[in-house]
Formats: structure tokens, sequence, C-alpha cells
């Protein structure tokens, strides 16, 4: 058996992130079988919301992030992706790209049915029932951090069920 110091960082932030998207999607299931969709799609929505001023904070904090406000899109967008990377495992964020097609524009794209969301619910037979809390939770962020901003397309449903893929666009309304 290996020591605890034997084991990379690397390795133990995806043993606990993955840990937490167990958690998560077993909270959703339970939830799901003992109340039916609509409560679980509510209440894992609500969560996500209660939580993300917390996430926001402890996740500039772990940056070195000291503005109360983040003042340039690099700087927002560099906060984002290192707020995604620190919570996904390796294996999901992988699997989730970023490009900046203009000005104050962030688009994501899943690859081909890799949203690990979207994997745990096609497991247990309701992707097609599915709210979409995913992109929410980095809209949650982004409201905690007081930043303006757009979803283009508006989701509610899972887009990978319904659509087939899921891309979409952060629209930022300021000049930063």
């Amino acid at each position: 058996m290996r020591e605890l110091d034997e084991i990379s960082k690397e390795e133990t932030k995806d043993y606990l992130a993955k840990g937490w998207l167990t958690h998560d999607g077993m909270w959703f299931y339970d939830t799901y079988k003992k109340f039916g969709i609509d409560v679980a799609n509510k209440l894992n929505k609500e969560a996500v919301e209660s939580m993300a001023p917390f996430e926001a904070e402890r996740t500039k904090r772990v940056l070195g992030v000291e503005d109360e406000f983040i003042k340039s899109f690099n700087e927002l967008k560099e906060l984002l992706l290192k707020a995604l990377e620190l919570v996904l495992p390796h294996s999901t964020f992988g699997r989730l790209h970023f490009d900046v097609p203009s000005r104050n524009t962030i688009h994501w794209e899943w690859e081909n049915k890799q949203c690990f969301a979207y994997k745990g619910m096609e497991r247990v037979g309701i992707a097609d029932k599915y709210k979409c809390a995913v992109i929410f939770r980095i809209e949650c962020w982004l409201n905690a951090l007081g930043v303006k901003h757009t979803v283009k397309p508006v989701i509610d449903d899972c887009l990978m069920a319904t659509k087939g893929s899921c891309s979409g666009d952060l629209i930022f309304y300021y000049d930063i």
C-alpha cells in the first residue's frame, strides 16, 4: 500500500473531485427516487444557487484573487477556467473545451456525450428529464461575483439529451 505522501497532487485532486461528483449524482438520484424528478431538479438547482457564493469566494481566495471585483475579461476568463479545473477531475475537465470567439464571449463545448451530468443521468435512464445544473453552476458563480452576463442558448433541459450536443456562449455585458 502506498503512503499518502506518495500520492500526487493530481491524483488527490481527482480522487476528491470524483468523490464530490459521485456524492452529487447519488444525492440527485436518491432524491429523484424518493420524491420524483421535478423535486430533484428543483432542489438541485436551489442547492447549486445556495452554495455558489461560498464557492466563488473560496475559489477567489485559493487562487489568490484579492480584488473584490474582476477587472478585466482576461482575469474573468482565467478565473473561470482555473475554477473549473480546480473542481472537476482531470478526466472530466479534459472533455470540456473553451475558446474566445469574440470580445467578452467565452464559448464552451462538451465532447460528444461526455458531460459528467449527462452520463450519470443517462446511466439511470432520466437524461431526458434532467434540468441542467452544470452551466447553471457557472451562471451562479458569475452572479455571486457580480458579473453581468447572458448564456446562449438559454438552458433548462439537458442539451446533450435533447439536442445531441452541448455547447454555447457565456456573453459578458460590460467593458472588462
